[in-house]
């Protein structure tokens, strides 16, 4: 596949998985209860958190590393190791929005902190950085 397919693939991923973070993030930190919301709403959540931007955050690492192999990054560009260390935040975010809606989804309630109300602006920073990264490939 010609490498401008697999880096528009990869952008429409990225986009979807984002919106996806995004859109849980702001549920996560600014509905009050599971109670607030009835259990089907929850459990719409969830699946679109499953069906949706879990499959874009796998099309997000697997054309993301398949641009790298191709396009020679491997293993000195600097940015990319430093935008790899934001996916993996952003990935690791990914797992743990996926459990909060799992217990919520199940009548549990959730734990919300004074820092959840952040995340969403974390998130946008990430990608922000992310983007800088790889437009400017400072270094």
């Amino acid at each position: 596949m010609p490498y401008l397919w697999l880096e528009s693939l990869h952008a429409a991923a990225a986009v979807t998985f984002v919106a996806g973070l995004l859109a849980a993030a702001l549920l996560l930190a600014f509905v009050p209860s599971a109670d607030a919301l009835s259990p089907a709403f929850w459990r719409a959540a969830r699946a679109w958190h499953r069906w949706v931007t879990g499959p874009a955050i796998l099309l997000v690492w697997g054309l993301g590393l398949t641009l790298a192999v191709k396009g020679g990054w491997l293993p000195s560009a600097g940015w990319l190791w430093a935008k790899l260390a934001l996916v993996t935040a952003l990935s690791g975010l990914h797992g743990a929005q996926a459990g909060a809606l799992r217990r919520l989804t199940n009548g549990q309630q959730h734990r919300r902190t004074g820092f959840g109300r952040f995340i969403p602006a974390l998130i946008v920073l990430s990608v922000v950085g992310i983007l800088f990264l790889v437009i400017g490939k400072p270094f």
